[in-house]
């Protein structure tokens, strides 16, 4: 048996300062205070994390590998369905039990597991997951995660600050060249992150879109010029880093030029070797230059990087020969989540965590089947095609990693520090800020733009309404008309259905398109039957920018590249000329407009 007491004495001051002593986390409100500020990198000395690490037993390391999904508010106290889904998958009924049982090194957040309600509710269930951790085998702080990529991918909303994505921001860039507003952004949101106890972001995205059709990337990318890309994924890993986050750089080897969701199905990436050399690892080399922390392999296929037909993620000369001998990168590598489709394909699910670490992979991350996915790892180290030597390497990282985030110095957050940092004016008004700078007017070729404000005119807003990415904001044509009438127009958004009979009398009306296909659609349907109305129509495509080329030529064009309230008000300003457009397409629109193009007034 490990002798676990030197361990603890060593963690004990940061037991004590995470967690408020034994059982703080489920006590009354506020019970999740602690003076942690979250901000300084605290790292304990390498020796002592090697101690740390020689001390564990074999189940305790392979536990470190490990971030899992918990369902359940409360680590502690969950919903009655939630205890059930967690009874179910996992034979335990509460997050806390499960970081316990398998010594997790990590918990992943989602908001369709329920872990995030709120602000404060997160920040109760980060502390009450970490009093789990600290109290159970080697007492190892947790790394809590989460994809809060901003734009089309948040799981935590309002009244956290939302901030435009990564396209949006790549429309910015491409306007001023400057990386300000990303940095700024990044910042900004792990300071918020950092707050609720989280301290791993999956973000920024590294890959390089560079096609229309690509279903999982689009507009979570900063843009096509690998270039620009590789300046905004710096500037965001430091931004991230410099709160107290790890920021992971993903998807390597790149996912940009794919035409498959590997959540679904296997991509295949047809590049040339020098093509890939060219064109996807420039943001992942800044990446590694600017001292990322993390980087997210990809569930896909690269023939021109290794001929196997493995996934990347699975692939040993991807993962070690790229990424770590020829990168340099020292860093914790994580896998994409091993329940989708895209690394399921070729081998079992009791398999695919043997190979990622065979390839050089680091943490596994949401195994569809944690206690199949632990006992897989376990065996494969017993029958010798896993060494322990190789756990260890792995768990060496994530651990100097925790250190270097100051988890050791206390992992825990406060209800105060929620207060002072999570949705603050000063943070949203960065947000609205950074936004009026991303909307880009692509085409206003008889000046119906800006539209005259101090006339009250009576405009119509309609078109597709799509979830909020954080399901806290929204549906955008009311946010869009809702802020239209606040800056002097008489706005009334309608359904598609109810638009085209709607619109005479009406001084334009305002679409927003989202994802456009190519061919006949829906959408494509009602913007030829509004236009045949004779009234002035206005695109506004609230996702990728590419859908004017998909629809009959209209009045004006406008991209936004996400839908939340931030890019929709922005949006309304925009229109009405009381903020001078400034976005620039930072990806070519096929046989419409090139890369850098924006129309001003």
């Amino acid at each position: 048996m490990p002798n676990h007491a030197s361990r603890r004495t060593m963690l004990a001051a940061a037991a004590l300062v995470a967690v408020g002593g034994a059982g703080a986390a489920s006590a009354a409100a506020g019970a999740y205070r602690t003076p942690d500020d979250g901000r300084a990198p605290g790292r304990a000395p390498a020796r002592s994390v090697r101690r740390l690490v020689a001390g564990m037993s074999l189940a305790e390391k392979v536990g470190q590998l490990f971030v899992s999904r918990a369902y359940g508010h409360s680590a502690t106290e969950p919903d009655a369905a939630d205890a059930a889904k967690n009874l179910e998958l996992f034979g335990v009924r509460t997050a806390a039990e499960l970081v316990s049982r398998y010594h997790l090194g990590g918990v992943v957040y989602f908001a369709w597991a329920n872990n995030t309600r709120s602000p404060h509710q997160i920040a109760a269930l980060s502390a009450g997951l970490q009093e789990a951790a600290l109290a159970s085998g080697p007492g190892i702080p947790l790394l809590l995660s989460t994809d809060q990529e901003h734009g089309a991918v948040a799981r935590v909303g309002k009244p956290a600050t939302l901030f435009p994505g990564a396209m949006a921001l790549g429309a910015r860039h491409r306007a001023t060249g400057s990386t300000a507003d990303a940095r700024r952004a990044a910042r900004i949101a792990g300071d918020e992150l950092a707050a609720m106890g989280i301290r791993q972001d999956y973000a920024p995205v590294a890959d390089v879109n560079v096609n229309p059709a690509n279903p999982v990337i689009g507009v979570r990318s900063f843009g096509a010029d690998p270039g620009a890309v590789a300046e905004l994924v710096a500037a965001q890993v430091r931004g991230y880093q410099a709160a107290g986050v790890a920021a992971t750089a993903k998807h390597f080897p790149g996912h940009g030029d794919t035409e498959t969701d590997s959540h679904v199905g296997l991509p295949v990436m047809r590049h040339s070797r020098a093509r890939w050399e060219e064109l996807d690892e420039p943001p992942f080399r800044a990446a590694v230059e600017a001292g990322v922390d993390a980087v997210m392999t990809a569930h896909i296929v690269f023939p021109a990087l290794d001929p196997s037909g493995d996934p990347a993620t699975l692939s040993r000369p991807i993962v070690t020969g790229i990424l770590r001998e020829r990168l340099g990168f020292r860093g914790v590598v994580v896998t994409d989540a091993l329940d989708m489709a895209g690394v399921r394909q070729k081998y079992g699910d009791d398999r695919v965590p043997v190979l990622a670490l065979l390839a050089g992979c680091d943490q596994l991350l949401n195994p569809p089947d944690l206690g199949l996915a632990h006992r897989s790892v376990l065996a494969a180290v017993e029958s010798g095609e896993l060494t322990e030597e190789r756990i260890d390497a792995s768990v060496l990282r994530i651990l100097e990693l925790k250190a270097r985030r100051g988890l050791f110095d206390g992992a825990g957050t406060s209800a105060g520090r929620v207060d002072e940092t999570v949705g603050i004016p000063a943070h949203l008004a960065a947000a609205e800020a950074v936004a009026e700078g991303t909307t880009t007017v692509l085409a206003n070729p008889a000046g119906l733009l800006p539209l005259d404000a101090s006339a009250a005119p009576r405009l119509l807003v309609t078109g597709t309404d799509p979830v909020s990415p954080s399901g806290t904001t929204g549906p955008p044509t009311a946010v869009l008309a809702r802020e239209l009438t606040a800056l002097g127009c008489r706005a009334t958004a309608l359904p598609p259905a109810r638009a085209a009979a709607a619109a005479p009398g009406h001084a334009a009306v305002l679409v927003c398109t989202y994802n456009v296909p190519e061919g006949e659609s829906p959408q494509r349907t009602l913007v030829a039957d509004l236009v045949a109305t004779g009234v002035p129509v206005v695109v506004v495509a609230i996702r990728n920018p590419y859908d004017p080329a998909r629809l009959p030529a209209c009045a004006a064009e406008v991209a936004t590249y996400t839908w939340t309230d931030v890019e929709m008000r922005a949006a309304a300003r925009v229109l009405t000329g009381a903020v001078r457009p400034a976005g620039r397409l930072p990806v070519p629109v096929p046989g419409r407009y090139p890369l850098g193009h924006g129309v001003a007034y």
